[in-house]
């Protein structure tokens, strides 16, 4: 079966450009020039990865990556011409797991696109092969890729089950951002802010509300996980 590729982008030229440098390397791609049409189309169509503008006509990209995230955890590139910080660290903090500024070289998105897809086979497989994390009422699924509390499901990106992974695998040892996102990314270099957003959205969903300290900042070091939830800020 095909790689399924979800391109949401209004410009029609570009949509058509990027799809044809995808289907090039064996990818299935389907394109909606909206949010609200891609929703619809995700009844029936689940892709294994979705590119993503921001500026689109009625629904925007964040606010489709927000209501996407709650169902589905799939890797999501965001392609845009909104490249502000604040644009970026949205779009990680909302669920995107990369953001490539416009204009962009097809060839490099066509490589980013199969990056992902690797990273995101390989976790499930490094996953699998450790089988369960358990801390506190969570457990982390190595055989689903997901987090499940009580027996319920947390939703998790891809990167948020690598960046939790990572960190769950070493308890006790104090991680640096460079060795988390070395991780994470499978890339030796990139912006070390990702690592901390990502941590930002992880205490959120694991403990936020619980007076539990899973991921504990260690000044000067980096970040440790805390099976038993009594981490502190060092």
């Amino acid at each position: 079966m095909k790689t399924r590729i979800l391109i949401i982008e209004d410009v029609a030229e570009l949509a058509e450009l990027v799809s044809l440098y995808l289907e090039k390397e064996g990818m299935e791609t389907l394109r909606c020039e909206s949010a609200e049409e891609a929703l619809e189309r995700l009844d029936g169509w689940k892709p294994d990865l979705v590119v993503l503008d921001l500026n689109l006509p009625g629904m925007s990209g964040f606010d489709f990556l927000s209501r996407y995230r709650k169902t589905n955890s799939g890797p999501v590139l965001i392609v845009s011409a909104r490249n502000a910080d604040e644009d970026i660290i949205e779009g990680l903090s909302g669920g995107a797991d990369e953001f490539v500024s416009k204009p962009f070289s097809p060839r490099v998105l066509v490589a980013r696109v199969r990056a992902m897809l690797r990273r995101a086979q390989d976790s499930g497989t490094e996953a699998r092969n450790a089988r369960e994390i358990s801390f506190g009422p969570f457990v982390l699924d190595a055989d689903a890729c997901i987090l499940k509390k009580n027996g319920k499901r947390i939703p998790l990106s891809a990167k948020e089950f690598d960046v939790l992974f990572c960190l769950a695998s070493s308890p006790g040892k104090a991680l640096s951002p460079e060795l988390i996102y070395q991780t994470a990314w499978d890339n030796a270099y990139g912006d070390l802010t990702a690592v901390a957003v990502y941590i930002q959205r992880l205490r959120k969903k694991i403990e936020d509300g619980s007076g539990m300290r899973f991921i504990e900042t260690v000044h000067g070091k980096g970040y440790r996980f805390a099976p038993e939830g009594d981490g502190e800020e060092q």
